[in-house]
């Protein structure tokens, strides 16, 4: 249907058409324009359909400009039963409850780590004042089973045998060289250890021999020759205060910078290495270890001094969260959550060690400096 086909009002009638009220020419004059125009209205302007027209034509997607052609002709809001609507009009998006708040949560079971936590302090602190060589046997015990654990997770990891015997032996050993002789005994145990790793693993053909002894001397000073300096503490007049210090300083470092970042934690401090950390929770454990380190240097600490205290305080928090970094690299590395399963709630004896490791021999230089060495 096209314009041309249908009269003007000068005419008086409407021309021929298909879709026009007749076949012929309607009759001229008032009778017929008083008559008819009570029942007709302006047609709108539509493109041209087919001639069989009807529904078949909207269900075959005929597309009308300005809805239906004729007033009266129904208009269809639903598909009929059956039915599939054609491009079907987009209902509003229906309101959704608000959802509900979600809880933090630790990651870890709270209970099993901290009666874990609480056993192993008995343990350390009855040794560390009942028997001094009890303790340097329960330090000796954490490193042969961290190295363990270590060597252990390489090898399943990434294919790296680093040779555990001469490694377990020459830890202990180490151990018990910075207590009877302090650093001397420690660096000649170290060396020896580290030549024990190159000899051994010429034992095994020498495919991988250069990864395995680099990833075994690491290991030497990694574990043991750090721990060496927690013994050499002992050695003091005051040791085990002194010992006592170092470990409550790193605790209350982890446990504040856990507390604060927990509650508070918004901005991420190493996001590609440990996700979970926070500057918020860096800066709650500065806060809770000078706090803690100016009372231990003012009561625990032979001729110590509080100002003393938050120096050692602040340089525990920095180099405990080095340290937490530095393990979280390498388990990054190996594609691991943690080091074992030794320890419910905790993980393995590495994931306890990782920050006192890098922290003892920081706290052992900053007494020497303070109080010196007896």
């Amino acid at each position: 249907m096209n314009d041309s086909s249908w009269g003007t009002p000068q005419t008086g009638y409407w021309g021929p058409s298909d879709h026009g009220p007749g076949q012929g020419a309607a009759p001229v004059g008032p009778a017929y324009d008083a008559h008819y125009a009570q029942h007709t209205r302006p047609m709108p302007v539509v493109p041209d359909v087919p001639e069989h027209g009807g529904d078949q034509d909207v269900d075959r997607g005929a597309v009308r400009l300005s809805g239906p052609l004729f007033r009266d002709e129904p208009t269809r809001a639903r598909p009929l039963p059956g039915e599939v609507p054609q491009n079907p009009e987009p209902m509003p998006d229906a309101p959704q409850p608000a959802p509900a708040p979600q809880k933090k949560s630790a990651g870890r079971d709270l209970g099993a780590a901290i009666g874990v936590g609480v056993g192993l302090g008995v343990v350390i602190v009855a040794s560390l004042f009942v028997v001094k060589a009890v303790f340097v046997g329960v330090v000796a015990v954490a490193v042969v089973v961290g190295l363990w654990e270590l060597t252990s997770r390489l090898r399943e990891r990434k294919g790296i045998k680093a040779p555990l015997v001469p490694l377990a032996l020459g830890g202990a050993a180490m151990v018990v060289a910075g207590y009877a002789w302090e650093a001397e005994g420690a660096w000649v145990a170290m060396a020896l250890t580290a030549l024990a790793v190159l000899v051994w693993r010429m034992t095994a053909p020498p495919e991988g021999y250069l990864k395995d002894v680099t990833a075994g001397v690491f290991a030497t000073f990694y574990v043991p020759f750090l721990a060496t300096f927690v013994t050499m503490m002992l050695t003091a007049d005051d040791g085990p205060w002194r010992v006592l210090t170092f470990l409550l300083l790193t605790v209350v470092s982890d446990t504040g910078a856990y507390a604060v970042g927990w509650r508070f934690g918004r901005t991420k401090l190493a996001p590609r290495i440990s996700p979970g950390k926070t500057r918020e929770g860096l800066l709650g454990a500065v806060t809770f270890a000078m706090v803690v380190g100016a009372l231990c240097m003012q009561y625990l600490i032979d001729d110590g001094s509080w100002w003393q205290g938050l120096l050692l305080g602040l340089a525990v928090a920095a180099s405990a969260t080095l340290g937490d970094l530095g393990e979280s690299m390498i388990k990054r590395d190996l594609g691991i959550k943690d080091m074992g399963t030794l320890l419910p709630g905790h993980g393995g004896i590495m994931d306890r060690l990782d920050s006192l490791l890098p922290t003892a021999p920081v706290v052992w230089l900053l007494l020497v400096l303070f109080v010196g060495s007896g």
